[in-house]
């Protein structure tokens, strides 16, 4: 019913800029929540940043300021805008659909991002 496919990811200098894309599937999207979580090895996933059905948006502080999350109903696609790019950023990053009426979750494959010299 619902898939997500995560897009933009690869290798990036520190301080550099990269675009990920997450198209969804579905009937859903305009009222679901948007987010992008990320896991780095040895870590636990963590959410970045998330955008509500009604533009509402949140980050995790480290990325405040540096990341922007928007989202293309019309294209069923979420975007996360990622400037100023440092190592500690480097992980796995996914794509998250919450249906909020039925409070169920769906996680595209992920992506792999990497910040490094």
């Amino acid at each position: 019913q619902v898939q997500l496919v995560e897009s933009g990811g690869g290798l990036v200098q520190p301080g550099g800029s990269l675009r990920l894309s997450c198209a969804a599937s579905g009937s859903y999207f305009s009222m679901s929540t948007m987010g992008w979580y990320r896991q780095a090895p040895g870590k636990q996933r963590e959410l970045v940043a998330r955008i509500g059905s009604g533009g509402t948006t949140s980050y995790a502080d480290s990325v405040k300021g540096r990341f922007t999350i928007s989202r293309d109903n019309a294209k069923n696609t979420v975007y996360l805008q990622m400037n100023s790019l440092k190592p500690e950023d480097t992980a796995v990053y996914y794509c998250n659909l919450h249906r909020v009426f039925n409070a169920r979750d769906y996680w595209g494959q992920g992506t792999q991002v990497t910040v490094s010299s």
